[in-house]
C-alpha cells in the first residue's frame, strides 16, 4: 500500500469584531481570529497536512493573502479545492488527526459538529476525522488568550 504522511500548524491572533470560526461552524465567542479568509486555523492545518503529504506546499501558495478573491473566503469552500487537487493527484484520505489548542471558549461541545462538517466536505466518514481540544496551560501567546492554534496530521493513501 502507497502512503503519505502530511503534517499541518495554523495560529491566527484573537481580536473583537470578528467572528470565530473553527472546523467550519461559528462558535459563540466575544472575540474571533483574524484573517484574511475566516482565519479558521483547523481547516488551515488540515489543508497545510494535506498538501505537506503530497509535497505540494502550503495553502499561502494556492490562497495567497495578497489575492482579493480569498478575502473573507469560507475555508471549508478552500478545503474542497484542496481535497480535489488530492485526488487528482491520485490519492485519497485515509484519515485526519487533529488538536486545536486554546484557553477559551471550551470547544468539547463543538467537536462533533466540526468532525461531521469536515467528513462531509472531505467525503470521508466521521470516524475517518479526529478533533481534540486542549489548552496551552495559560502558557505563551495561546495561553495568554492572544490566538488559538491548531496542528494536524493527514494519512492519503493512494487510490491507484
Amino acid at each position: 500500500m502507497n502512503i503519505r504522511i502530511g503534517n499541518g500548524y495554523d495560529i491566527h491572533r484573537l481580536v473583537v469584531g470578528r467572528p470565530l470560526i473553527l472546523g467550519g461552524i461559528e462558535i459563540s465567542h466575544e472575540m474571533g481570529l483574524l484573517g484574511h479568509s475566516d482565519a479558521d486555523v483547523l481547516t488551515h492545518a488540515i489543508m497545510d497536512a494535506m498538501l505537506g503529504a503530497l509535497s505540494l506546499g502550503d495553502i499561502g501558495h494556492y490562497f495567497p493573502p495578497t489575492d482579493q478573491e480569498w478575502a473573507g473566503a469560507d475555508s471549508l469552500v478552500l478545503l474542497t479545492k484542496v481535497h480535489h487537487l488530492v485526488q487528482e493527484q491520485g490519492w485519497q484520505i485515509g484519515n485526519i488527526d487533529s488538536v486545536v489548542v486554546a484557553e477559551r471558549p471550551k470547544l468539547k461541545p463543538y467537536i462533533p459538529t466540526m468532525r461531521a462538517r469536515i467528513a462531509s466536505v472531505l467525503e470521508l466518514e466521521a470516524s475517518q476525522v479526529g478533533i481534540k481540544a486542549t489548552t496551552n496551560e495559560k502558557l505563551g501567546s495561546v495561553g495568554r488568550e492572544e490566538g488559538i492554534a491548531a496542528h494536524t496530521v493527514a494519512l492519503l493513501v493512494s487510490s491507484n
